[in-house]
């Protein structure tokens, strides 16, 4: 039942963009974008927060107008930045971290935009990417670990930043190519070629970078960091296609592929690898 619910919210709101870009194409876009960057979940109150983030250091900054929050387990200098992905937030590294802190590393993990106690109502890997450099420029971060979307943020800022310091990544279900991103999304809307064509031009404008150059693994031919790629194959948000290209163009790149885990990847085995790699 939900599945029908899903497909006809889904549906009758493509029907009324597409009507919509015949009257007014710029709208229709605007709204289409919105829908496809704003999450509809991963925030958190202050008076609820998870057990995990509790009881920790908390540090806010500034993106342009934007306040981010992060949450801090002090340990020595080296520094390991944790980056979650689409509609999450830094609680969502609570298994992990029973891995990581006995380390003694202090560990850092970050609210995205519009996620957790961060501000703003847009999403994606760019900004993302502006996140993780304020922080890289502050602390200067040895190992970066990145789920689903943060994962891609984190080569977004590998390639326009090019950090020195980082010297390890892990890149857990993380997307590759932004263009499946956006082609799946109009698939699931079944929106019209004037809209999908107004989308991939706004992204062109805002992002400067064109939809079919807009990929992680491209970027990561470039990379001289060592990194721990894994993906499931039983994957159904981020195929298993995305992670080995991933593999196939990281020079200096070890490479799992998981069974059963699906796209949360939560699993004691794999933590005990990631932990090795460290």
């Amino acid at each position: 039942m939900k599945k029908i619910q899903f497909f006809i919210i889904t549906k009758s709101i493509g029907l009324y963009l597409n009507a919509l870009s015949y009257v007014n194409l710029e709208e229709a876009k605007k709204k289409a974008y919105q829908l496809f960057s704003q999450p509809r979940k991963g925030r958190i109150k202050k008076e609820k927060l998870p057990k995990t983030l509790q009881n920790v250091a908390y540090e806010t900054f500034e993106y342009q107008t934007e306040k981010f929050q992060t949450y801090i387990w002090h340990g020595n200098e080296d520094i390991i930045l944790l980056v979650h992905g689409w509609e999450s937030n830094a609680s969502r590294w609570k298994k992990l971290l029973h891995y990581l802190k006995p380390l003694g590393k202090t560990i850092i993990a970050i609210d995205g935009p519009a996620h957790g106690l961060s501000e703003g109502k847009e999403f994606n890997a760019p900004k993302y990417a502006e996140y993780i450099n304020v922080i890289a420029q502050k602390y200067q971060p040895k190992i970066v670990i990145g789920h689903s979307v943060g994962g891609a943020a984190i080569s977004f800022f590998l390639n326009k930043y090019q950090n020195p310091t980082i010297e390890k990544v892990i890149l857990l279900g993380a997307p590759s190519d932004f263009k499946i991103l956006s082609d799946n999304f109009v698939k699931l809307l079944s929106l019209n070629d004037k809209i999908k064509t107004q989308l991939e031009n706004y992204y062109l404008k805002k992002f400067n970078i064109h939809i079919d150059d807009f990929s992680g693994h491209q970027f990561a031919k470039n990379f001289t960091q060592k990194a721990f790629i894994a993906h499931d194959t039983e994957d159904k948000v981020v195929l298993i296609d995305e992670g080995r290209k991933y593999a196939n163009a990281w020079k200096n790149a070890i490479y799992i592929e998981t069974q059963g885990l699906g796209h949360s990847m939560h699993d004691a085995d794999l933590y005990q690898k990631i932990i090795d790699f460290i």
